[in-house]
């Protein structure tokens, strides 16, 4: 699969980026999307659903958001969910956040417009579980280069943090899908509720819903809670959100 790992100066240092495009769709120019990884880091399977969409037309970044942490060993999350889950991410994951993450997008978005196959359009963005907030606040942030965002089993997406994904609901202008597990207690209903409530003050245009009988990660298909099902029901919702808002009419 084409694969280009390059390196982007984001905020704060060097960021590993991974670059996705088409396997069999020419030579673009293609929309794009960046792709805002969950907290197990860059690894196969991650890269795998990049290469994904990828094949469904678009040219799609996905940044190590944990380059400010530094190396780290690849890891593999059924045995990082059979041990000490926080132990090991914790430390990463405490070096991003979605502020963080959107002020890094500056320099994807900057790159993208420099490359020559990509279409002169707004981009999209997608995120997975902490992905997900970081995802609806770069489009918060950039709201003039991103046209669709979505964020897939994402976590503390309504907290009292400065940089709480909700927060960032009345810059918005792109179209917005939130899916969520009706198991997963990083994302209850009451806070379901509360992020409808600041996108619906806000006059965002979204899609919200929680997904029956899905767990946190079920999207991720080297996670031990992915359900084929549901994921396929997801990916089918992202790429009509991407189809309508990334293509030129």
């Amino acid at each position: 699969m084409p694969h280009d790992p390059i390196v982007i100066p984001a905020a704060d240092g060097d960021c590993t980026v991974h670059v996705l495009i088409p396997t069999d769709k020419g030579t673009g120019p293609w929309p794009a999307v960046i792709l805002y990884m969950d907290a197990l880091a860059i690894r196969p399977a991650l890269i795998g659903v990049a290469q994904r969409l990828a094949d469904a037309g678009y040219c799609v970044l996905l940044p190590d958001l944990f380059y400010r942490f530094g190396p780290y060993p690849a890891l593999v999350p059924k045995e990082v969910f059979n041990g000490d889950l926080f132990a090991v991410i914790g430390p990463m994951y405490a070096t991003t956040s979605p502020g963080l993450a959107a002020r890094d997008s500056a320099a994807f978005l900057d790159w993208l417009a420099g490359r020559p196959d990509i279409a002169r359009l707004p981009a999209g963005v997608v995120g997975f579980c902490m992905g997900g907030g970081m995802a609806l606040a770069t489009a918060g942030t950039y709201p003039d280069r991103i046209a669709a965002a979505a964020s897939f089993h994402g976590g503390r997406l309504v907290s009292d943090a400065p940089d709480s994904p909700h927060r960032y609901a009345p810059e918005i202008r792109a179209e917005v899908l939130v899916a969520g597990a009706d198991n997963d207690d990083r994302y209850p209903a009451a806070m379901h509720e509360q992020l409808i409530a600041a996108f619906d003050a806000a006059g965002v245009h979204h899609h919200s819903e929680i997904y029956a009988g899905a767990a946190h990660g079920w999207m991720q298909p080297d996670f031990p809670v992915y359900d084929h099902d549901a994921a396929e029901r997801g990916w089918s919702a992202m790429l009509d959100l991407f189809a309508r808002n990334l293509h030129a009419a």
